[in-house]
């Protein structure tokens, strides 16, 4: 679980709870079920129609990145590639066939089938490069869901106020209902900003990050496969993908 996640909302929501209270406000005074109706509604509203219902669908199955850890063992990666290069250079690239059932990774595998076929090294990478911007391109629409959702929230909380405030002009006779009803309005816009602000825009920004973490590793197989089709000593290829490690791995 990303830990830092959790916190940072415990944090932004503790904060601005806490600073209600020490301002001598009450939380039931920004607990309004009207206006979390406007705004959520009126966001999620939005973004469908924006987006086509296996894009949205998937961006919300998606949320569990910004919760969870997305690790990937780069070292056993480059382990892996510079095992399959030693195989290669000892029993011929046709070798590789045999290794093909230790494979997990579908990328890594289809690209030792590809270097078994007798594929040009530059077919390989060709290849593979497509599959790598296709499952970029997916994660970089999976953020934009939620960067709609943290463009909308502020607009539609605008809306949310407003509409509360024609409520209030149509009850002016009533002078002592006036403060209540226009602290009521605004809470749509706090609403509206908060959500935007605290969660849809930090989660869009984050599945990008990891999204990148995810895109290195497959970017390292690509280099490390097109570097066995060549024949290239194992030694080098290691010292080659060790340049993919983030600076932390590498001083390990």
């Amino acid at each position: 679980m990303d830990i830092l996640s959790i916190l940072g909302i415990i944090l932004s929501i503790g904060a601005i709870v806490g600073g209600q209270h020490l301002e001598g406000g009450h939380i039931s005074s920004i607990m309004q079920g009207t206006a979390a109706l406007i705004v959520v509604g009126g966001t999620v509203g939005a973004v469908m129609l924006q987006f086509p219902l296996p894009v949205f669908l998937k961006a919300l199955a998606s949320a569990g990145m910004v919760f969870g850890n997305v690790s990937v063992d780069m070292k056993g990666i480059i382990t892996k590639i510079v095992e399959l290069s030693n195989v290669s250079r000892k029993q011929g690239l046709l070798a590789l066939e045999g290794q093909m059932k230790t494979l997990t990774d579908p990328l890594m595998a289809k690209g030792v089938q590809l270097v078994v076929d007798g594929t040009e090294p530059h077919k390989i990478k060709e290849i593979l490069e497509v599959e790598v911007e296709v499952f970029e391109e997916e994660l970089g629409t999976i953020a934009k869901v939620y960067e709609a959702f943290g463009g909308y929230a502020p607009c539609v909380g605008i809306i949310g106020a407003v509409l509360g405030l024609i409520h209030v002009m149509e009850n002016l006779a009533d002078p002592s209902a006036l403060g209540s009803g226009i602290a009521v309005a605004f809470v749509a816009t706090v609403y509206g900003v908060g959500l935007a602000n605290l969660f849809f825009l930090p989660m869009g920004s984050k599945i990008k990050l990891k999204a990148k973490t995810l895109i290195v590793a497959k970017l390292m197989v690509i280099e490390g496969l097109i570097s066995v089709a060549q024949g290239e000593n194992p030694r080098m290829i290691e010292e080659k993908l060790s340049g993919f490690l983030p600076t932390s791995e590498k001083k390990k």
